[in-house]
């Protein structure tokens, strides 16, 4: 079995993350007061900087 690429783990996790943000615990906690020094924005942010240089790496070797 092969292993995933990186654009498809990358992907999976920005699904993971809005399913996150979304999620009725998660809303409950921000609610209570759940202030994280890093917050799910700034994992997508994150996540799509990987992207970007993923696609870049990706242009440069074409």
């Amino acid at each position: 079995m092969s292993s995933p690429s990186l654009n498809q783990l990358v992907e999976q996790a920005q699904t993971l993350i809005s399913e996150i943000a979304t999620h009725s615990d998660y809303r409950q906690l921000l609610n209570e007061g759940y202030q994280p020094d890093l917050n799910i924005a700034d994992a997508s942010t994150a996540l799509t900087y990987l992207e970007c240089e993923l696609e870049r790496s990706r242009e440069t070797s074409l």
